[in-house]
C-alpha cells in the first residue's frame, strides 16, 4: 500500500484553522527552515528542523542543541558532533 508523506514546503494547521507550522519538510517530518505558532496564532519558534525537532547550532563550539523558542525557553539537551 502506497503511503503518502510530506516532501519539500507544506503547512499545518489547528482544528481552529490557525497555522501551526509554515515550512520544510523530508519524508513527513519537519525537516529544514520552519516557522511555529501557538493555538492563539503568535510566532513561539523560527529556526532550523532536523528529523522532526527544533536544533539550533553554535559553530564556535562545534554544538547542537535543542532550539530556543522566543519566549527565552531553552532545553539544556547538547550534542558534540
Amino acid at each position: 500500500m502506497f503511503k503518502w508523506e510530506k516532501n519539500g514546503k507544506g503547512k499545518e494547521y489547528y482544528s481552529n484553522g490557525k497555522l501551526i507550522y509554515e515550512g520544510e519538510y523530508l519524508n513527513g517530518e519537519r525537516n529544514g527552515k520552519g516557522k511555529e505558532y501557538n493555538y492563539e496564532g503568535e510566532l513561539i519558534f523560527e529556526g532550523e528542523y532536523l528529523k522532526g525537532k527544533k536544533v539550533e547550532y553554535n559553530y564556535k563550539n562545534n554544538l547542537k542543541s535543542e532550539g530556543e523558542n522566543l519566549k527565552g525557553e531553552k532545553n539544556k539537551k547538547c550534542q558534540i558532533y
